[in-house]
Parts: C-alpha cells; structure tokens; sequence
C-alpha cells in the first residue's frame, strides 16, 4: 500500500528509513509521557510551547535556556521537543542547527541564534508550519493525559 510510505508529505523510498520516521502524533504523544513522568506541572508547557511557534525559531528554542535556571523539568521538555523537531526536519532534508548551549554561554546564543536567522525564508516557514503541527499534537496529548482542573496555562 502506497499510502504507508508517506508523512509529512514525504516519500520514504529506503525501506530502513521509514522505520526511524514517526508521525507527530507518536512523537507528540511521546514527549508529553515523557515530560509528565519528570513533573506532571511540566504539561502546562504544551501551552505555551504552542502560543510561542508565533514568534519564529529562535525565540522557541531559546525558551529552554531561560527555564535552565531552576524549573529544569520544563526546560527538558522544551528541549525534547525541539530536538524532536530537528529529527524530523533532518528526514525531510532540511537540517536545523541544535548546538548544545548552556544559559550562561552568550557567545553560544548567539551563535545559534545567527544560525536559525541565516535559514533560508522558505526553510523557516516549512519548519514553523511542522513545529504549529508538532505543538498542536502536543497540546492534544495533554489535554488526554491532565483532567480539566490540573490544565492552567498560567503556570
């Protein structure tokens, strides 16, 4: 059945690389479990994580540095994610840099910032329209996974 090779619109042709490539529902699904088994508050997240996609790449991977300095539960579900997103960006052929950088590294920032800004226009908004979708997921997930009291988007 054709219809097995494609995600994200893409065709899989190598037989080993569709085994590596899930859909973002699994990876989204993934992640939340993942997140919730650190801190379950760390859901609340999803959230933000969605409401941020608005304000380009570098403002959404940079969101990881600023929760390093004491809420690292949160952090690593930022990070996952965007390590998530940059797994499937790679198998789509667009490869988006993901150097490792501590809060603390300003050299680092903005190195990486200059990195995601120098993406072409095209790249960045393929990358922004999977990230909404992967986002999306993740918000879907949550809301299974916390009853309706434990949802509060202002944490």
């Amino acid at each position: 059945m054709g219809w097995q090779f494609y995600t994200l619109g893409i065709r899989v042709n190598d037989e080993n690389k569709q085994q590596d490539f899930y859909s973002l529902d699994q990876i989204a699904q993934n992640l939340v479990l993942d997140a919730k088994s650190r801190d379950s508050k760390s859901l609340n997240q999803s959230f933000k994580m969605r409401e941020s996609v608005a304000y380009g790449l570098e403002r959404f991977w940079g969101e990881h540095l600023r929760l390093q300095r004491g809420e690292m539960a949160k952090s690593q579900y930022w990070k996952d994610t965007w390590d998530a997103l940059v797994r499937v960006m790679a198998n789509t052929g667009i490869i988006i840099p993901n150097d490792s950088v501590r809060v603390d590294n300003t050299a680092g920032i903005k190195t990486m910032a200059k990195k995601l800004w120098d993406l072409s226009l095209e790249d960045q908004r393929i990358t922004l329209a999977v990230l909404t979708q992967l986002c999306d997921c993740l918000v879907w997930w949550t809301q299974r996974y916390k009853g309706a009291s434990d949802l509060d988007t202002d944490e």
